[in-house]
């Protein structure tokens, strides 16, 4: 009798044959692109904790969307720094905010881009907490109806999908009413179902101008420890009208985006977010790892993990790689 051997390196001993079974890809239309945009014009000002994402101006903004549109990428995610701030965030719903008015010229000049628009209100008021304080508390309900005015506001401006990133209890149903109130109900929502209070966000806060001036985020964001509590965030907003659940971070929480996987039918994104993107950034440019292996794996470990949507910095380098295949 012949001994049989089992070699699963058989089906590695090639790329042809390694492609052929190949369980997961990734691909440029899994991407969404973040943009900073600022006040001013002809702005293109690199942001030092984050090499290679900019602060732009509306008319910057509106070109690099023509890029990201060329290369395949089917979205971006419109940030923005306002032009004053108050205790209220109330340039985060002004019309005339660099936020709406981009939104507003990238749908004209590239209306087959999906535009995601960011809502809450740590970026435009002078404490930079999430919503509206009573003294060093932010006021859960007073910040919903808040928030429903950004909304609008971006749907207005053109926003395909908003996406509520303040952890609020309720802002989803809160925005779902105002939405359809205001003609909208086309208009989806991403909600940031998981967001971590974690570390990996240092660059972004650099590129927003949105720390906080006194305290944390903990009593309102999740803690890293848990992760059964994100099971009750995702089953909350999504009974609450969420079309899409996020994770944010993703690298550190691949584990919480498979129990999500598994658990529901609707589409998942993740945020490899800006701590994420400028380890990387930094370790390449010391020469310690080989950039282009290390993102596409980092995102492929997105991928595997259940995510459909990946809102990535690394999207015009990778988009780039991929399109090297």
């Amino acid at each position: 009798m012949i001994e049989q051997k089992l070699r699963p390196r058989r089906m590695r001993i090639n790329e042809n044959i390694r492609s052929m079974v190949r369980e997961t890809s990734i691909s440029v239309k899994d991407f969404v692109y973040p943009i900073f945009v600022v006040p001013g014009n002809n702005v293109r000002e690199e942001i030092s904790s984050m090499p290679g994402c900019y602060h732009l101006s509306v008319d910057k903004a509106v070109e690099i969307a023509r890029t990201i549109h060329d290369l395949g990428i089917p979205a971006v995610e419109v940030f923005g720094l306002p032009e004053y701030k108050d205790e209220q965030g109330s340039s985060a719903w002004d019309m005339n905010s660099p936020v709406q008015r981009a939104i507003s010229a990238i749908k004209k000049s590239v209306p087959e881009l999906v535009i995601v628009g960011d809502v809450c209100l740590c970026q435009y008021t002078t404490h930079g907490h999430c919503g509206q304080l009573c003294g060093h508390y932010v006021d859960n309900d007073a910040t919903l109806k808040l928030l429903q005015k950004v909304a609008v506001s971006q749907a207005q401006s053109g926003a395909d999908i908003i996406a509520p990133s303040d952890m609020m209890d309720g802002r989803v149903a809160a925005i779902r009413e105002a939405l359809d109130e205001d003609g909208h109900s086309n208009v989806s929502i991403m909600s940031y179902a998981v967001k971590y209070a974690s570390g990996y966000y240092g660059p972004f806060r650099d590129a927003a101008d949105s720390a906080p001036q006194f305290g944390d985020r903990r009593a309102y964001q999740m803690d890293p420890a848990n992760s059964r509590e994100a099971m009750k965030e995702v089953e909350l907003d999504l009974a609450e009208g969420a079309d899409i659940i996020m994770v944010k971070p993703a690298l550190a929480y691949l584990d919480i985006v498979r129990q999500v996987r598994d658990t529901i039918n609707h589409p998942v994104a993740v945020y490899n977010v800006s701590g994420e993107y400028a380890m990387v950034k930094a370790a390449a440019a010391k020469g310690w790892i080989d950039e282009k292996r290390i993102v596409l794996e980092s995102l492929t470990s997105m991928k595997r993990a259940g995510a459909d949507i990946i809102i990535t910095y690394h999207a015009i380098d990778a988009a780039g790689w991929l399109h090297e295949k």
